[in-house]
């Protein structure tokens, strides 16, 4: 999908500080305290897109507060819009780029991670960038609680099989996965984003991953 530059969006970011947190590395290891104003647990979104997923994850657990993290302003802007609207205040949003992790989140900060549709990269020369590489596999388990969870959906089943080979071949328990969500018993309770949604109506199955620390 070709990003669509918005020259305003950061400007609009900066100006609704509610809801965008400016400047997320002075916050590490203060997220709750300091941020959300309370001890309920941390959850993060890492590629947020237009947001669909992470709103209504907000809005079905109240108790818990989510961070949406996304790298182009671009994109986000749509989700803060509607975050705005909704008046959620257990859900912030932050600029920034997945790969600088540690620098925004101490150890055990985080309770969960949703990533969702990552871009596959499927070039081998790409590979460092994938969210589920060897990289990012050990930023999370710097940043997760104990037994801490991911969470990960993705229509590329290449990217599936890479996923899954990488965490059991970094000592991740695999609690489940299936390569069909929508013929699963995890479609009960599956938020499903703008981008599952169009290739679901198309026919295309949708891998679903549930690991552990």
């Amino acid at each position: 999908m070709r990003l669509r530059n918005k020259p305003w969006a950061k400007d609009y970011i900066m100006e609704n500080s509610t809801f965008a947190t400016q400047n997320p590395k002075n916050y590490k290891g203060q997220w709750k305290n300091n941020v959300f104003k309370n001890n309920n647990p941390l959850n993060i979104e890492i590629g947020t897109g237009k947001g669909d997923f992470i709103i209504a994850l907000s809005k079905k657990y109240p108790d818990q507060n989510f961070l949406a993290i996304e790298r182009y302003p671009s994109v986000l802007v749509l989700s803060l819009k509607k975050i705005i609207a909704e008046n959620l205040h257990n859900l912030k949003i932050i600029v920034f780029d997945a790969a600088l992790l540690t620098g925004v989140f101490a150890p055990k900060e985080v309770n969960k991670i949703y990533l969702n549709f990552s871009d596959p990269w499927p070039k081998a020369r790409h590979e460092k960038r994938r969210l589920t590489n060897k990289i990012f596999l050990d930023f999370y388990q710097i940043i997760l609680q104990d037994k801490g969870e991911i969470h990960f959906k993705t229509d590329n089943d290449q990217l599936f099989k890479y996923s899954l080979t990488s965490f059991l071949d970094n000592n991740w328990k695999i609690v489940d996965y299936t390569t069909d969500l929508y013929h699963s018993s995890y479609l009960v309770n599956n938020i499903p984003t703008e981008y599952e949604q169009r290739f679901v109506k198309l026919g295309k199955n949708i891998n679903y991953l549930y690991v552990q620390k």
